[in-house]
């Protein structure tokens, strides 16, 4: 039987709130230590869960650092927070005189691997909505600009990017398949989307596999959340133009958020918190400004023509309802 060789894992939270972690606890039918540890996961310390606090921690930082302790792959959760001036005094670690800022580029180029554990550690999330007063970045991305904490030009001791496992909070799957492809040695580059998200998930759309696309085959529109029916027509929903494979797979056991009521906000995007109101479909002349990726304007408009003069009568009744009011005909 084949030994899985240990790969080491340093995970640091920066400006964050959490939530990456609270996803991936979800992970594994035995959780997500067990799993780790079938894969050779060696967690070397998280703020979070780890047990070592105080000295003890930065004890293991100082191994790491000196190189005594192989660092295989860095985890970042949450945006790097570079002012004031370019400071980093903004977000220090606690228990040690140093910055966030200093930690990530110190870190980094140690590590065979660079992980952007959700979108404000890939691209500035959250923390760098407008009017962003900490400058808020991601690792190798501020927004969809290139650069970030990082530069441009970096690259981990593998000769990668940074590899942005994208999301507010991305699925527990998405990361934990993200590290067990690096201690297989199953990423490339090429395997990377130009945002440096996986193709593992990032060659879908959100879209794909949601509940309610027989409405959106025939545009028949929610017109409130508790409605049935699509809601990219008017409730701000971004699935079509989304990547992740968030309807494809569960989420804590089932679900995701358009099964849930809610619009998908294009939370994988560099740029979704940029919004102004999620649950709003911006349009110019009543035609939605974001259509979906790869369709024509004139394509859409006809297609959505065509689609809502051929509704069903059951399909039109349904999506502007919280419950099934007209069922399939029965077979005959």
């Amino acid at each position: 039987m084949r030994t899985i060789p240990q790969m080491n894992v340093l995970w640091l939270q920066a400006g964050s709130c959490g939530g990456c972690t609270m996803s991936v606890l979800e992970r594994g039918a035995a959780g997500w230590f067990r799993e780790l540890a079938a894969f050779g996961v060696n967690l070397l310390w998280h703020p979070s869960v780890s047990e070592e606090t105080g000295e003890e921690a930065r004890e293991i930082l100082a191994r790491v650092e000196s190189g005594e302790t192989p660092l295989h792959v860095f985890c970042l959760e949450g945006s790097v927070l570079r002012g004031p001036n370019g400071t980093g005094l903004f977000n220090r670690m606690a228990g040690a005189d140093r910055t966030m800022l200093d930690c990530v580029r110190k870190f980094a180029p140690l590590a065979d691997y660079c992980v952007a554990v959700g979108s404000c550690a890939a691209f500035g999330g959250a923390p760098a909505g407008e009017p962003d007063p900490t400058d808020a970045c991601g690792l190798q991305f501020s927004a969809a600009d290139p650069g970030g904490a990082l530069g441009v030009h970096f690259r981990s001791r593998s000769g990668l990017p940074v590899i942005n496992v994208a999301g507010c909070a991305p699925h527990p799957g998405w990361i934990m398949e993200t590290l067990i492809a690096l201690s297989l040695g199953a990423i490339a580059a090429d395997q990377l989307d130009p945002f440096g998200r996986p193709k593992f998930f990032a060659d879908h759309l959100a879209h794909h596999g949601c509940s309610r696309n027989e409405f959106y085959e025939f545009k028949a529109s929610a017109e409130h959340l508790s409605d049935r029916g699509c809601l990219m027509e008017h409730l701000g929903c971004k699935a079509t133009q989304a990547v992740g494979d968030c309807n494809q797979r569960a989420w804590n056991g089932g679900g995701s958020c358009t099964h849930g009521g809610f619009a998908c906000i294009g939370c994988t995007s560099p740029t979704f918190q940029d919004a102004h109101d999620y649950h709003a479909t911006p349009k110019i002349a009543g035609i939605p400004v974001g259509l979906p990726l790869d369709m024509p304007k004139a394509w859409f408009m006809a297609l959505a023509a065509l689609s809502k003069s051929a509704t069903p009568r059951r399909v039109r009744e349904n999506a502007r309802a919280d419950h099934i009011v007209a069922p399939p005909s029965r077979e005959k």
